[in-house]
């Protein structure tokens, strides 16, 4: 049963794809901070053991005491984990190369695959009142990425805006498809987010008209366009919203939190 007077939970998205280089951290990083920047109170939770989303929020190899690793193998509770970031109403649970062997060592526990589900639902995160939290993943199909998708209300897709873009999807569906039935059967797919489209390219084109004809209304009509801006800020450890507030990146990721909180929105109605 659950507590009644608890506060009631935030909602936890995993950013996924196996593909590396598709603009999954950027995504989480940039809408995290676009969401933040709109009101809410937004938790990033690094699952990556690169630890790009920390490095690009930030937080030096020196500051990571305590990170996913902990959470996840120690079980320490989340709340003590977590940091605050330079943006406002943006905190992380960072992560560091540790993280690369959580497979190996996970795979003997029980309940290896609901261990991000259960911290992410620890007491010690209700003084924070999140409103949302996003999961980078690894870019593999990985436990880690398993552990993810247990733990989220939905899976939010980058795609690539280049040849090839939409295999590997199918993978990644049935991955989604087995998680449902497994362990998680409300988890659904939050959309497909084209990212590093170019107008100017007619692959960039193919690939929204072949992505909107294959998956619907699943792919948000917010494009994210290939900008030197969201490619610069990582290097100054911030957001491109901050880095640039007037980049065509930062309105798109503007636009893809603001789409995104309209779909909620239908969603709770």
């Amino acid at each position: 049963m659950s507590d009644l007077s608890r506060p009631p939970g935030p909602r936890i998205i995993a950013i996924v794809n196996q593909k590396g280089g598709v603009g999954k951290t950027t995504t989480t990083i940039n809408l995290g901070s676009a969401l933040a920047e709109a009101g809410h109170n937004v938790l990033i939770v690094d699952l990556d053991p690169q630890g790009n989303a920390s490095t690009g929020l930030g937080v030096e190899l020196s500051d990571r005491e305590h990170t996913t690793y902990e959470l996840l193998l120690e079980e320490m509770p989340a709340g003590d984990i977590i940091q605050p970031t330079q943006e406002d109403s943006l905190f992380i649970i960072p992560a560091t190369v540790d993280l690369s062997s959580a497979d190996i060592e996970l795979f003997s526990n029980e309940k290896r695959s609901f261990l991000l589900h259960d911290a992410l639902r620890h007491p010690s995160l209700d003084r924070f009142e999140f409103d949302f939290v996003l999961i980078d993943c690894p870019p593999s199909l990985s436990l880690l990425t398993v552990n993810a998708m247990v733990a989220a209300h939905s899976v939010l897709v980058p795609l690539q805006s280049e040849f090839f873009a939409l295999e590997g999807l199918s993978q990644l569906m049935l991955t989604i498809r087995e998680v449902r039935q497994t362990a998680n059967p409300d988890l659904r797919i939050e959309g497909v987010v084209l990212t590093m489209f170019d107008s100017r390219n007619n692959l960039s084109g193919q690939v929204e008209k072949d992505a909107r004809e294959n998956l619907g209304e699943l792919v948000f009509k917010t494009l994210i366009p290939r900008n030197v801006r969201v490619s610069e800020a990582p290097s100054y450890a911030i957001p491109v919203l901050t880095y640039d507030p007037k980049s065509s990146g930062a309105k798109a990721y503007r636009a893809l939190a603001a789409e995104l909180l309209s779909n909620q929105s239908v969603m709770d109605n």
